[in-house]
Order: C-alpha cells, then sequence, then structure tokens
C-alpha cells in the first residue's frame, strides 16, 4: 500500500518535479507536464507511461495497473490502484512517468 506522503515524497525527490492542483486531485509536475495524479477520494494514481510500459505493468496485475478507460488510457495514462500495489513495484511505475515527459537532459540523471 502506497500512501499519500510516501507518493509525494518519492515524487518531489525527481529533479525540477513541482505539486500542484488538477481540477479535484493533486498533480505532480516537470516543468508544466503532468507525470503523476493523486485522486483522494478514490486512493488512487494515475501515471503518464508510454503505450509498452502500460502493457507491461498492466499485464503484471490488472487489478493493480489498467488504463484509463477512455481515449486517454490510449496514450498511456494508467491507473494504479494504492491499495495494491507494492512499493517497489510504484517506484518503478512513478519513475517511468517521470522519464516519460521530464527533457532528456533530467531523465537522463535517473536513467545512470
Amino acid at each position: 500500500m502506497i500512501t499519500i506522503e510516501a507518493f509525494r515524497q518519492l515524487a518531489l525527490s525527481f529533479p525540477e518535479t513541482s505539486e500542484q492542483p488538477h481540477f479535484e486531485k493533486t498533480s505532480f509536475r516537470v516543468g508544466k507536464k503532468i507525470f503523476a495524479t493523486y485522486d483522494t477520494p478514490n486512493d488512487q494514481a494515475c501515471l503518464k507511461l508510454s503505450e509498452i510500459d502500460q502493457s507491461v505493468f498492466s499485464s503484471f496485475d490488472s487489478s493493480v495497473f489498467f488504463a484509463v478507460p477512455n481515449k486517454w488510457g490510449n496514450q498511456g495514462w494508467t491507473f494504479v490502484n494504492l491499495k495494491k500495489v507494492r512499493k517497489s513495484m510504484f517506484n518503478e511505475a512513478l519513475t517511468k512517468a517521470y522519464c516519460e515527459v521530464a527533457p532528456t537532459r533530467l531523465s537522463a540523471l535517473l536513467k545512470n
């Protein structure tokens, strides 16, 4: 299980990340690009993954990682059930989401 505090701590540990409101959710951004949101009432994250990463994580357990059921899901936006996900798996997925939207110079810092 991932708490919002753990989510926030990890997301804000990435270079040049900020936390901002996004409608009724909390968003985590690098520059102006959102790589993750947190939905408080549903205790659910939404990550911007590549279509390949979305497929890989969803194949692990589709009750933990699943595509947003609309055109956003076709673009890699993926829901994460924070009550079921293992911390190590969430850390990996959140890092992939950050690298998906971050400028190359910043994502390279995490890949080394």
